[in-house]
């Protein structure tokens, strides 16, 4: 194995692994994972190490930056974008955790990635030098191709939950894959190369330092990069991946409308009025979502530089501007994939598949409709949960 290429270039980077990845596009969508070369390729130029500090040896990118680059992927193919998403961001944890422990679980290991869970449904019973873990978790992004599964649980000691702060303690445990069982449990219409599948794991012991609390109330290694809630770089990111669908779902109309004579019609789809509506419609949906959602990526980042903080006004708007993005890009999509009439709904079709893709995106956790009410109730001076915050 090659040691990960931290290159000074990781947009440019991006998009030389385009090409790859795209043609790597129908595999990835019937093997339900990353092709090796792909992955081995993204993992070497350093890219699922964007969020990992410097002095642990990762890129440590401004936020801005690392959304950009999930863009590029995600033109190539939305699956391994979200991936990569899933997978840098998880990694902030490093910076949470004592720096021997985090190069050892994400740079020591060349191609290293952590696969994660989001329900802290597992048990961590307190041993000696750590815990012993035992879980069963689902929707865990990436597990193919992961070095480590995170499970997510509660803290029990002398058979009750332990309490932190007066709340129950709860941990992500960093458990080498070797000590896991997969489950073959991603069978979707959509998304399907990000191997979204279950793990299991049975009474494995798991040092202290090799676990770090969901809370993340003692940061390690401090710069502005952990400064921003890392549940809203994942939003960042899955909102950027649903826009990135969008916008090649678009391109792909084009090539479409330019050959397709719809039947019973006069011309080709391209000359027809409801056609040139759509993508008139289509193109302000994504470029004003991407501008919007980029617009609040950027003020939250600002603000942590000079302040070292992410204000409430920061995380309401990019909270707003994610859910936003995924559902301007869906509603995007949606108008392409009408228009296309029987064309588009067949397997193998381009467009069939960036619209069972984003109807993946739109079920997922950040792409909730209820985050509009809890933006609103903010923004009327009500009380809200600050948890998504």
């Amino acid at each position: 194995m090659n040691a990960p290429t931290l290159t000074a270039n990781p947009l440019e980077t991006a998009r030389r692994l385009g090409p790859q990845i795209r043609a790597a596009a129908d595999e990835i969508e019937v093997t339900r994972e990353l092709p090796r070369p792909v992955f081995e390729a993204i993992a070497d130029a350093g890219l699922f190490l964007m969020a990992v500090p410097r002095a642990l040896g990762g890129l440590e990118l401004d936020l801005p930056l690392q959304v950009q680059v999930v863009e590029e992927l995600g033109k190539a193919d939305a699956s391994t974008a979200w991936a990569v998403n899933q997978g840098c961001t998880f990694a902030m944890f490093s910076a949470f955790m004592k720096p021997e422990a985090a190069r050892a679980i994400w740079i020591d290991k060349p191609r290293s990635v952590v696969s994660n869970s989001p329900m802290p449904s597992a048990q961590a019973v307190v041993a000696p030098g750590g815990f012993r873990v035992t879980a069963k978790q689902g929707f865990s992004t990436g597990c193919m191709h992961a070095s480590w599964v995170a499970a997510h649980a509660q803290v029990i000691e002398n058979g009750e939950v332990r309490k932190r702060n007066g709340k129950p303690e709860i941990r992500y445990c960093m458990v080498p894959k070797t000590e896991a069982q997969l489950h073959d449990t991603w069978r979707t219409r959509g998304m399907r190369g990000t191997g979204t599948h279950t793990f299991e794991v049975k009474d494995v012991f798991v040092p202290e330092d090799h676990t770090v609390l969901t809370s993340r109330d003692t940061l390690v290694t401090d710069g502005p990069r952990y400064r921003v809630p890392q549940t809203l770089t994942f939003a960042a990111g899955d909102g950027i991946v649903a826009l990135a669908v969008a916008r090649s779902c678009l391109e792909a109309f084009f090539e479409l409308a330019g050959a397709k004579a719809p039947r019973h019609m006069t011309g080709l789809l391209r000359d027809q009025a409801i056609s040139q509506s759509t993508v008139g419609q289509a193109e302000a949906l994504i470029s004003s979502g991407r501008a919007y959602l980029m617009e609040t990526v950027v003020n939250i980042w600002d603000e942590a530089v000079r302040t070292g903080n992410s204000s409430m006004e920061k995380r309401v708007a990019l909270r707003l501007a994610a859910t936003h993005a995924i559902r301007v890009a869906a509603q995007a999509v949606e108008g392409i994939y009408t228009d296309c009439g029987g064309s588009a709904i067949f397997e193998g079709n381009l467009i069939q598949r960036h619209f069972q893709d984003i109807h993946v995106i739109t079920q997922h956790l950040q792409g909730r409709r209820a985050f509009y009410e809890m933006v609103g109730k903010h923004h009327l001076g009500l009380p809200i949960d600050e948890s998504r915050l």
